[in-house]
């Protein structure tokens, strides 16, 4: 496939992806890779966390990856290797171009959290959609309650960012736990489902405000256990993932009910999700 004629000077269309090239990779896990991508035409403008883009692998396709941080202009995405775009985009190596189009959908906003608690819970590749929240809790910690990560795998080798993990450890107004669903018996850490980790978090839980990501299975019961706490529903927010294509709510293929992940979403409150992830699918 030829690739397409982009402009270095006007900024695209919805539809028309500017080209990046990849400064670093970093393999995470087996399957998982992270790139930094930099600017070769203008830039995009500038990303909320929760907000996810459009990357093309040129000539096989694109995918919607959610942003895992920037850094001024630079783009940071954790891929998971599982068809062919993501196979394409995660063999990528320095210099290599890549399409991107975006930020698409909504955000985290964490200013709403201001003067409140804050839970973030993680499970899987769900935390590299809240690694920028926790970025920014940590630079603004001041600013916020006290303050709880609550991180989940399937085994320690699942386990994603685990340097920066540490990291966040370091910070004693920070509290972090740590689960995985089955682990050898050389693991020294939790074993069991990350929403069993709700009930150590030392908040308040009427003056807290939470963001959960993962598999939608973990988000249900993560939602749940955190409402059962006492935590608002309406302050409670997860981050959707379903199958987008256009990215601007035309083409309906993430569409449930009435709403377009891709332009609704995906960052929403759970009041709006839950009686949507109760309809079963056909």
């Amino acid at each position: 496939m030829t690739r397409p004629d982009l402009s270095a000077t006007a900024a695209p269309a919805p539809m028309t992806p500017s080209r990046y090239r990849v400064r670093w990779r970093r393999q995470d896990l087996d399957d998982t890779v992270t790139l930094a991508l930099e600017p070769i035409d203008a830039p995009l403008p500038s990303p909320e966390s929760g907000q996810f883009n459009m990357l093309w692998a040129f000539g096989i396709g694109e995918a919607p990856i959610s942003l895992a941080g920037t850094d001024g202009d630079v783009l940071i995405h954790t891929i998971r290797r599982v068809g062919g775009v993501t196979n394409a985009l995660g063999a990528a190596q320095p210099g290599d171009e890549i399409g991107v189009r975006g930020p698409f959908g909504t955000g985290w906003n964490l200013d709403r959290a201001i003067g409140r608690d804050v839970v973030v819970m993680a499970g899987g590749l769900g935390l590299a959609p809240v690694r920028p929240i926790i970025t920014d809790l940590v630079a603004r910690r001041e600013e916020f309650g006290r303050a709880s990560l609550l991180i989940g795998a399937r085994t320690p080798e699942d386990l994603l960012y685990r340097d920066e993990i540490e990291e966040w450890r370091s910070h004693l107004d920070l509290d972090v736990e740590v689960t995985v669903d089955s682990a050898p018996a050389t693991w020294r850490g939790d074993v069991g489902v990350v929403t069993r980790l709700v009930g150590r978090a030392p908040i308040d839980p009427a003056n807290t405000t939470a963001f959960v990501c993962g598999p939608e299975v973990m988000m249900r019961f993560g939602a749940t256990s955190l409402i059962d706490r006492g935590v608002p529903a309406d302050e409670v927010f997860v981050s959707l993932e379903r199958n987008m294509h256009c990215a601007v709510g035309h083409c309906g293929h993430c569409q449930l009910d009435a709403l377009f992940v891709c332009r609704d979403g995906a960052v929403l409150a759970w009041p709006t999700v839950e009686p949507l992830l109760k309809v079963r699918e056909r």
